[in-house]
């Protein structure tokens, strides 16, 4: 159990999540589905995040499918992602059971969001698979990942939780947004999820570092060799989804693509995994400034020098 209380500054952080968090609860029918069904006839993730529009042996129909397999890869992993948060989350609110209730209440609070998150993507992979081509798989089991992610310690799954949360707002504000030629069902999505999560990077930043407050140098720099690894783990996955969403778009086009193109949609699709789930958030600024707060600079280098792969062929 927590034996620190929390500062009175903390606590209204918290109390403002919960105040934000009743202001702006939405349902799943009644305020984004709506009886509505994804346009196909339009984008679903913007030229920013798919890079589609870089593949000029690529007809106008065929980009928009691309940013649609794209979409339905990244309706999935938001899914796949929440499975492992709302667990995380559960289980150091129990740090507030006989503490600061109003922290209690905030993360409870975001563990109830975090779950009809859950079905909101477990809904929408459904409706997008039904008008989509036959034949694609998402590879991941989410289970299993979480079995790995929550096996790392607390601070490192903090840290790829704050990761995670604040590229999901980038992309909505920066990319998702501004763009005017997405499926409307999509981008109320993104929208809704948006207004949730941006109270859930919050948290996360409470609580990263309030766990990161109780550890020494030694247990500090074990984290962060956890939180490299935990990276590397989500490379692994998008280098095998982004190899099978390439195989499924290229059945789906149903004509024939020379050596050097099926070469440059592997890389394309790679590229752009990769700056969707793991550099667009390593290079947000927020981010940055709460793990430089935290870690340090040899910490940094390595998290850099880890990245460093990954970058040169994602950015």
């Amino acid at each position: 159990m927590q034996t620190h209380p929390l500062t009175p500054a903390a606590t209204e952080r918290y109390a403002k999540c919960i105040e934000t968090s009743k202001r702006i609860r939405w349902d799943i029918d009644r305020d984004v589905i709506r009886g509505r069904a994804f346009d196909t006839a339009k984008k679903f993730l913007p030229d920013g995040l798919s890079k589609a529009h870089t593949l000029e042996f690529l007809g106008s129909a065929e980009k928009r499918l691309l940013s649609q397999v794209q979409g339905l890869t990244y309706a999935y992993m938001f899914g796949l992602v929440e499975r492992f948060i709302g667990a995380k989350v559960m289980e150091i609110s129990h740090d507030h059971w006989l503490g600061d209730q109003v922290a209690l209440e905030a993360l409870v609070r975001f563990t109830d969001e975090e779950l009809k998150h859950q079905e909101l993507f477990r809904r929408i992979v459904v409706m997008i698979e039904k008008q989509m081509p036959a034949g694609y798989a998402f590879l991941p089991q989410p289970n299993e990942v979480a079995q790995v992610v929550l096996g790392k310690s607390t601070w490192a799954v903090l840290a790829l939780t704050c990761h995670i949360e604040l590229f999901s707002q980038a992309h909505y504000r920066k990319s998702i947004d501004p763009d005017t030629e997405l499926s409307e069902l999509w981008k109320d999505v993104f929208l809704f999820h948006w207004k949730e999560e941006s109270q859930h990077a919050i948290l996360d930043e409470l609580e990263w570092r309030r766990e990161d407050a109780k550890m020494d140098e030694a247990q500090r720099d074990r984290a962060v060799t956890d939180f490299i690894e935990l990276v590397g783990a989500v490379d692994g996955i998008l280098q095998a989804q982004s190899a099978a969403d390439t195989d499924y778009f290229i059945r789906a086009c149903g004509r024939p693509f020379d050596a050097d193109q099926v070469h440059a949609l592997r890389g394309t699709m790679l590229a752009a995994y990769r700056w969707q789930y793991i550099l667009s958030g390593a290079q947000d600024e927020r981010f940055q400034k709460i793990l430089g707060e935290m870690v340090t600079g040899a910490q940094m280098n390595r998290i850099v020098s880890a990245l460093a792969p990954i970058a040169g062929q994602g950015g």
